[in-house]
């Protein structure tokens, strides 16, 4: 196809996923839940971080923040679609791109800001306990960011860990607790080149310039608090498995969300925010105000919709690719 770009993952790299994808999936339990679900807890796709949930999933989200960038104000309005689809009931493979438009006082800019390939297992679940673990392996595909938004150009290499904690089985001394939950994620970002070519935007030349920036390992991590509606309602039966899963509810929830580049200050956020899921879906807005210096400037919003695509569109994804 005319002007279509094919990139071909180096062969180590793709060597390291195809065994790794055999290594979960012979090693990941057999239970298994359509949603990010341990019992009693749903564990609502957060937006700042990847959830413990591994299923055939959509989600497109959007937003707008201002953040600082080289002294002075941008304001980024971007779009990003991830998509998962499940290899065996407890392991999935799936993508993320997004798009991002760039504001500053006298200039514009557009462009992608990357692709992810990521493969994830569930490595855990404790239902009666309301716990989920999963873990994955991404790799961020080179050339696929546009240098004039200051998207990395380099690859990178990610292993990945998620937790979901819900308190459902507090004994009733502490059953005010019980609605309460805990999603945690941690990432850790590798480049696989030292240095990439970006623009930086001068804004007293108002122009852009070729500028060599290092490129250097990065955690990002998050934690959310989660508040379960479904346990202030009789569907909720303390140490009793539901008969339904527990969709149909409203999920308050406060996102922290981090980065941690080596060698330089953690910038961070806090993005307080509610969602509300169906059984084919879930909506959540989140508003984005800084938590450190550096990260963001004002008042942000987010906005996801997220899709179950085995109960949305069940005869394109009622099992999994590798199902017998």
């Amino acid at each position: 196809m005319p002007g279509t770009k094919i990139i071909m993952l180096p062969l180590p790299t793709f060597a390291c996923i195809r065994t790794a994808a055999l290594v979960l999936a012979m090693s990941a339990p057999i239970t298994s839940h359509a949603h990010g679900i341990a019992g009693n807890r749903f564990f609502p796709g957060t937006l700042n971080f990847d959830d413990p949930a591994v299923a055939d999933e959509l989600s497109l989200t959007t937003g707008l923040v201002q953040q600082p960038v080289d002294s002075t104000t941008v304001t980024n309005r971007g779009a990003t679609v991830s998509f998962a689809r499940l290899l065996t009931p407890t392991v999935s493979i799936g993508f993320d791109s997004g798009f991002i438009r760039r504001n500053w006082d006298n200039a514009r800019q557009s462009g992608a800001t990357g692709t992810n390939l990521t493969l994830k297992s569930r490595i855990y679940e404790g239902d009666l306990n309301e716990t989920l673990v999963a873990a994955s392996l991404t790799y961020g595909l080179p050339q696929t960011g546009a240098k004039r938004v200051g998207a990395s150009t380099a690859a990178t290499i990610a292993p990945n860990l998620y937790v979901g904690q819900g308190f459902g089985a507090l004994p009733d001394s502490l059953s005010w607790l019980r609605p309460f939950g805990i999603t945690a994620g941690v990432s850790v970002a590798v480049p696989t080149s030292k240095a990439s070519d970006n623009l930086s935007y001068d804004p007293v030349a108002r122009q852009f310039n070729n500028v060599r920036t290092s490129n250097v390992t990065t955690v990002h991590w998050g934690f959310a608090l989660e508040y379960s509606t479904l346990y202030l309602t009789d569907r909720f039966v303390p140490g009793v498995l539901p008969k339904e899963e527990p969709l149909h509810q409203f999920i308050p929830l406060v996102e922290f969300a981090f980065d941690s580049p080596r060698g330089q200050k953690t910038r961070g956020t806090v993005n307080p925010g509610i969602a509300y899921v169906k059984d084919t879906w879930q909506v959540a807005a989140e508003l984005v105000l800084p938590l450190t210096h550096g990260s963001t400037r004002g008042v942000g919003a987010n906005i996801q919709v997220l899709f179950f695509l085995d109960d949305f569109m069940p005869a394109l994804f009622g099992k999994p690719l590798l199902a017998h």
